[in-house]
């Protein structure tokens, strides 16, 4: 792909930032996810592919979510065909309830390169490069983080796991404690910290449990870019899904998926804050001008960049 559409990508996920940054702590997680999407929806209009979204949040009859099929970008056949992972809003209630860490997200490889599955659950691990071939889903989470501690040369007391704060999750959370390790819990949004595990100065490790599916993606793709670990393994809610994933082309939809199963060749990982968090500064209103920050990265090589960008409030068009 080309490097200049990670620019045309950074605009996307700053307009739906800007969009629902006006609901931040008003309490309405519904209107401000219902804002991110459509502000990003229009973005992808003037951005010069054509995309298949193939990870989002609902199928078609789900409105306002940029749905599962859907086509957007432009019709012009001289441009790339892509696919796309999409979270307009990654911490809705965080938005909602004015907390800290919510990001407007996207991930974009070349057609077939990003796994097709349907809006569901999936049980995950993440770390940072020292896991690879370290931790894994057949593991428990004891040998995960022993192992882990080992190849950094720490203790375990030393290994830091975020985990959702989730009731299905009590068990882990005995269990990785038991093991030594510190526990950090967090309401919602498990793809900064994701991102976290391979940012040396970030004091996280390790992400597991048992979350979103289309974060699962979009942070296999940002793993993939920074050379991280990642595995995942589809948790379906209901036979309905597990039918869908097989309609989709998973002939095995219950084994363990490899970060190669979710994302492969080129990729392009892009992620706007919308409120502040530890990794991105969120959307800022100084008199007439909004201040915003994104991470931008591209997997062939390796680039991570850091965009800080100031518009003002009157000319904003995306």
């Amino acid at each position: 792909m080309d490097r200049r559409l990670v620019l045309e990508f950074v605009r996307v996920t700053e307009a739906a930032a800007i969009a629902c940054s006006h609901l931040i702590g008003r309490g309405d997680r519904d209107g401000a996810d219902a804002k991110a999407v459509e502000a990003m929806r229009q973005a992808f209009d003037r951005v010069p592919v054509r995309g298949t979204v193939v990870i989002g949040e609902g199928e078609r009859d789900e409105a306002p979510m940029l749905y599962i099929g859907e086509r957007v970008g432009s019709a012009d056949e001289t441009y790339p065909e892509v696919d796309i992972a999409v979270d307009p809003l990654e911490g809705t209630n965080l938005c909602a309830e004015g907390g800290p860490g919510a990001l407007a997200v996207l991930a974009v490889a070349a057609k077939g390169q990003l796994l097709n599955a349907p809006d569901t659950y999936m049980e995950k691990i993440a770390t940072g490069p020292e896991g690879i071939g370290v931790v894994s889903l057949r593991k428990s989470a004891t040998e995960n983080v022993r192992a882990l501690a080992e190849v950094k040369g720490r203790r375990t007391s030393d290994i830091t796991v975020v985990v959702l704060e989730r009731e299905r999750h009590d068990k882990l959370v005995a269990e990785l404690r038991g093991a030594g390790a510190r526990v950090h819990l967090i309401t919602d949004g498990d793809v900064a910290p994701a991102i976290a595990t391979c940012l040396p100065d970030s004091g996280i490790d390790m992400v597991c449990g048992t979350g979103g599916a289309p974060e699962g993606v979009l942070s296999a793709a940002a793993l993939h870019c920074l050379g991280g670990a990642f595995e995942g393994r589809l948790a379906f809610r209901n036979d309905g899904e597990r039918q869908r994933a097989i309609a989709m082309g998973m002939t095995d939809p219950d084994r363990i998926l490899t970060m190669g199963d979710l994302v492969r060749g080129e990729v392009i990982f892009v992620a706007t804050g919308v409120t502040a968090g530890p990794m991105l500064k969120g959307v800022r209103r100084i008199k007439d001008r909004l201040h915003l920050q994104t991470l931008a990265m591209r997997s062939s090589t390796g680039t991570v960049r850091w965009v800080d960008t100031t518009v003002r409030v009157d000319r904003f068009k995306g």
